[in-house]
């Protein structure tokens, strides 16, 4: 096979995390020739047999430093910016990261001609108070900026069997007396599985999506925080009491769990700040089509797969409630 004759090849930043492994799995079976751009190529071999022989390959690349960013983008034709962070670490913040990276990543695109997916966050805003929200915000409008044909992909809460959201509650309910209903639980959330972000960043690769257009996907129900629990706690087959408790007293325990070095806090005053906002599509992208159902993909309900995953946590675990033996 001559070089000309090769396929495609996309550069996913972030292609060992969460939602990035489910869309280089997608990639493959697609066929795309995929560069994976992390921070530790030598923790990412567990990819390369989500391919073929040779057609998954592993760089190093640190958005923080821009001449790593642009040799992993080099001969790309698309690139898919799936980096993120939760909590800030170090010097890993999310003006670093989800701001300044998002820019060095957009302007390597450029660079090289070729397109560019970048995965954000429903809820993504220049204004917000939260300094994950802001900069997620900040990140779409430098990208545009430098990419006017980018498309934007914001999810709402992503589930699936990885997942930091559903799994933190249910190591919570292994462990303590009773689960916190931050806020009163009454934030609404749309989760969605991370197997449709997948298909949704192939379709965009594929270029079946409106270029410069921001998407926004969602699972098919809305959930209040308080239901998320409560589902949790039915699947792990776990009686615990759902204790209300004030975003003002919640901020003040992740600002403290924050200060605890070397160990990721369970919460962030940052996050307890994002849960002060609904996290669902909006009616805008609803009435334009700028949805997973607007891409023609039937999302993924919780229900379905939250089992497969969430056992573990069961008293004990995939043999608890099991049936009749055969």
């Amino acid at each position: 096979m001559t070089l000309s004759n090769l396929p495609p090849l996309v550069t996913v930043f972030g292609g060992s995390g969460f939602v990035g492994r489910s869309i280089v799995r997608a990639l493959a079976k697609r066929g795309y020739r995929i560069r994976v751009a992390v921070r530790r190529p030598d923790l990412a071999g567990f990819l390369q047999p989500m391919g073929n022989v040779g057609q998954i390959s592993l760089v190093q690349a640190n958005l923080r430093y821009r001449a790593s960013v642009d040799a992993a983008v080099a001969g790309a034709t698309h690139v898919v910016n799936c980096v993120g962070i939760l909590h800030e670490a170090g010097r890993n913040t999310f003006d670093a990261v989800q701001e300044f990276g998002a820019r060095a990543v957009a302007e390597a695109a450029r660079a090289a001609g070729a397109t560019l997916t970048h995965i954000s966050a429903i809820g993504a805003d220049a204004n917000s108070q939260s300094s994950y929200a802001r900069t997620k915000g900040r990140a779409e409008a430098a990208v545009l900026a430098i990419k006017p044909d980018a498309v934007i992909l914001r999810p709402s809460v992503v589930f699936g069997q990885d997942d930091s959201f559903f799994n933190k509650f249910g190591r919570m309910s292994q462990t303590m007396p009773f689960l916190p209903l931050i806020g009163g639980g009454k934030t609404k959330f749309q989760p969605v599985f991370v197997e449709d972000v997948a298909e949704a960043a192939v379709r965009a690769v594929d270029g079946k999506l409106t270029p410069g257009a921001v998407y926004e996907l969602g699972g098919p129900a809305v959930m209040t925080f308080k239901e998320c629990l409560e589902t949790v706690l039915q699947v792990v087959d776990r009686h615990k009491p759902l204790v209300p408790m004030p975003f003002g007293i919640a901020s003040l325990i992740g600002s403290i769990a924050s200060l605890v070095p070397f160990v990721q806090p369970p919460l962030t005053a940052d996050q307890v700040t994002l849960l002060k906002s609904d996290n669902i599509v909006s009616k805008q992208a609803t009435e334009a089509g700028r949805t997973l159902a607007g891409m023609g993909i039937v999302p993924t309900m919780v229900d379905t797969v939250l089992p497969t995953y969430m056992v573990q946590y069961r008293p004990q675990g995939q043999f608890r409630r099991s049936g009749r033996a055969a």
